[in-house]
C-alpha cells in the first residue's frame, strides 16, 4: 500500500500540471497558432528528456512505435488541447477531460487485458456525473467547437496512453517519453510552417509561459504519467487524472476570476469522490497479468523493441 501511495502521488503530478496548463495557455499564449503552440510545447520537452537519457536511440520496433505514439499523444493531442484552451474557460476546458477515466478503463480491457474493476467503473461514473454538473450550467462562454476539441483530445489521448502501456513494458520510461515528444514535435513543425506561416512573435510573458508548458506540463508531467501507467492499473491512473479538472476549476475561479456556482461546486465534489472510489486497494496487488495493481508485463513487449538498450525491471 505504501508503494501504491508513492506511485499515486507521482502520477498525480501530471494532471495537476495539465490542469494549470489550460490556464497558462488561455491567458498567455498566442491565439490562432495551435500548431506552433503544440510544436513549441513538445519539441523542447523532448530534447530536454533526450539529454537526460543521454540521447539513447530507439531500436527495432520502437522507431515506428515512437512515430505512432508521438502522433497520438503529442501532435494531435497537443493541437486539440491548445484549441480547447483558447476557446473555453479554463474550468470548462479541463473538466471535459474528466471523462477519460471511463474511456481509459474500457480501452484497457481489450488492449492490455485489464478487466474493469467495479471500483474503477463506479468511480468513473461518479466522476462523469460531476463533469455533467459542472458543464451543464447554461453559463455563457461555452463554445461548442471548444468542447468538441476537448472531447476529441480526451479520446485520442486515452487510446494513446493505453497503447503506450501496452508497448512500453520493460523499456526505459524517460527514453520512450523523450522520443514520443521529439517525434510529435518534429511532425508539427512542417505542418505549422505550411498552415500558419511564419512563427508568431512572442512576448516575454509568452516565453515564460512556454517554459512552464514545455518543461513542467510536458517533460515532467508525461514522465510522471507514463511511470504511473507502468506501475498502476489504467483505471486507477485514469481516475487520478480527475485532478486535472479539479486544478483547472480551482485556478479558473481563484486566479482567472471565473464564477463557481453551487452546481459546479457539487460537481467538483463528485469528481473528487470518483478519485477516492477508484483508489488502489491491498487486494488489487495480489493479481497477475492484467489484474489491477500489477505492473504491466504484456507479452507484446519484446527485448529487441526497446526504445533504447534493453532495461528490463
Amino acid at each position: 500500500m505504501e508503494a501504491n501511495a508513492r506511485w499515486v502521488a507521482l502520477t498525480a503530478v501530471a494532471p495537476v500540471a495539465w490542469g494549470a496548463n489550460y490556464f497558462v495557455t488561455h491567458e498567455f499564449l498566442p491565439a490562432g497558432s495551435p500548431l506552433y503552440g503544440a510544436a513549441l510545447r513538445a519539441l523542447p520537452a523532448g530534447l530536454v528528456l533526450l539529454a537526460l537519457c543521454r540521447w539513447r536511440r530507439p531500436h527495432g520496433a520502437w522507431w515506428w512505435r515512437s512515430a505512432v505514439l508521438g502522433s497520438l499523444n503529442v501532435s494531435v493531442f497537443f493541437v486539440l488541447v491548445y484549441v480547447a484552451s483558447q476557446l473555453l474557460p479554463t474550468s470548462v476546458a479541463s473538466t471535459v477531460m474528466a471523462v477519460s477515466p471511463l474511456t481509459m478503463t474500457l480501452i484497457a480491457w481489450p488492449l492490455v487485458s485489464e478487466r474493469p474493476r467495479p471500483a474503477h467503473l463506479s468511480g468513473a461514473v461518479v466522476g462523469l456525473a460531476g463533469v455533467c454538473l459542472m458543464l451543464l450550467t447554461g453559463a455563457e462562454g461555452v463554445s461548442v467547437p471548444g468542447v468538441l476539441a476537448s472531447a476529441a483530445a480526451m479520446l485520442v489521448s486515452s487510446f494513446g496512453h493505453i497503447l503506450t502501456k501496452r508497448w512500453s513494458a520493460g523499456t526505459d520510461v524517460l527514453a520512450s517519453t523523450a522520443w514520443q515528444l521529439t517525434a510529435g514535435g518534429l511532425f508539427l513543425l512542417p505542418a505549422a510552417a505550411v498552415v500558419e506561416g511564419p512563427p508568431p512573435a512572442l512576448s516575454t510573458p509568452a516565453l515564460i509561459a512556454f517554459g512552464y508548458v514545455s518543461l513542467a506540463a510536458t517533460a515532467l508531467a508525461f514522465t510522471a504519467w507514463f511511470t504511473g501507467l507502468r506501475h498502476l492499473p489504467a483505471g486507477t491512473v485514469g481516475l487520478i487524472g480527475l485532478l486535472n479538472p479539479v486544478t483547472g476549476v480551482l485556478l479558473g475561479t481563484t486566479v482567472a476570476a471565473e464564477v463557481l456556482t453551487v452546481q459546479q461546486l457539487c460537481g467538483l465534489v463528485l469528481v473528487l469522490a470518483g478519485v477516492v472510489l477508484g483508489r488502489p486497494t491491498r487486494a488489487g496487488r495480489r493479481g497477475t497479468g492484467g489484474t489491477p495493481g500489477q505492473p504491466d508485463t504484456h507479452p507484446h513487449s519484446a527485448r529487441d523493441s526497446s526504445p533504447s538498450h534493453p532495461q528490463h525491471r
